[in-house]
């Protein structure tokens, strides 16, 4: 859990890239991508990547629900336990109508 929470934490070793980024930076990269991919299949490439982002959302939310509801039920311990009733006698099946003459 330590290491999770230290990835995702602001001045970690993983994020420290982003501290040197700035206006330049991020123009030189948008420059390269529009080099690389082209501006045909740059629009179809952030759909792509807003439909990954889209899941990747709907995803985890689905994970903290399903956490939510597991903490949401007791224990069996906690439960009210039922009574024992008797369990009620079985159908017979009737007898055949007699007969006619």
């Amino acid at each position: 859990m330590t290491a999770i929470i230290f990835a995702m934490h602001p001045f970690s070793p993983a994020f420290a890239f982003i501290d040197g980024l700035g206006g330049p930076e991020l123009l030189l990269i948008f420059f390269v991508i529009l080099l690389l991919f082209g501006g045909e299949k740059l629009p179809e490439l952030a759909r792509g990547l807003g439909k990954s982002v889209r899941e990747f959302k709907k995803a985890t939310a689905g994970v903290e629900e399903e956490i939510k509801k597991a903490l949401e039920i007791p224990p069996e311990s906690t439960k009210p336990k039922l009574e024992n009733k008797p369990a009620a006698e079985p159908h017979k099946p009737s007898a055949p109508p007699p007969p006619q003459k």
